[in-house]
């Protein structure tokens, strides 16, 4: 792009430049990917890799796991 003189607009930006799909048809422009809730996390009690959208990090096994062992604890202080 040239400098504007002076008393000049500066040059329009082609609408190319700003969206290289400008000229294509809705239908064929890509389409912008969704976020995922889901995030990969490695479980500490036995190491398996999974994909999920709880806030705990076990997997179902071991939380269940976790859970009873809890419970029996929670029970022995009674």
């Amino acid at each position: 792009m040239t400098e504007p003189r002076e008393g000049q607009e500066p040059p329009v930006q082609c609408a190319c430049v700003k969206d290289p799909f400008a000229l294509l048809p809705p239908e064929m422009r890509p389409r912008q990917q969704k976020k995922s809730s889901l995030r990969q996390v490695t479980c500490p009690g036995c190491g398996l890799v999974f994909w999920t959208n709880r806030a705990t990090d076990y997997c179902m096994e071991c939380e269940k796991k976790v859970l009873t062992a809890e419970s029996a604890k929670g029970a022995e202080t009674y």
